[in-house]
């Protein structure tokens, strides 16, 4: 009961990324074929906010709202695991023609099909655990 806040926050988040066509396959195609720049605006958009908002937080030793002082940690730069990660989110990406972010809001508008892509992402999860303690650091 105490998390319901977050269901219908999340809930939210969905109808707002379905209503901005922001989990539209055919505003993923348009973007990876350069045709439209309305997908690299928004992007855009959520890393200069992101990145804006580091800073403010950094700079101006922002608290929580409980009144706790924030701490981001820095993560090292590991060139060959993040070039690795990226090609494999890149290529579930195209497979799936969803982002991870809107699965649940396109299972939840009505397509199905991506119930399949939601499984995937899970198995990809779950051999990820298991295959941690191989990856390099």
């Amino acid at each position: 009961m105490k998390y319901l806040k977050f269901l219908f926050l999340g809930i939210f988040f969905g109808i707002v990324l379905i209503k901005a066509q922001l989990a539209s396959w055919y505003r993923f195609e348009e973007m990876f074929l350069f045709e439209s720049f309305y997908m690299y605006g928004i992007i855009g958009t959520a890393v200069l906010v992101g990145a804006i908002s580091y800073q403010i937080i950094t700079r101006f030793d922002i608290k929580a709202l409980d009144g706790t002082p924030i701490h981001i940690k820095k993560k090292p730069f590991m060139l060959k695991a993040q070039v690795f990660g990226g090609l494999v989110f890149g290529l579930g990406w195209a497979l799936g023609g969803t982002c991870p972010g809107p699965i649940y809001a396109m299972i939840g508008s009505g397509y199905s099909i991506y119930i399949v892509t939601l499984g995937a992402a899970l198995l990809g999860t779950l051999a990820y655990g298991y295959l941690k303690k191989y990856l390099p650091h």
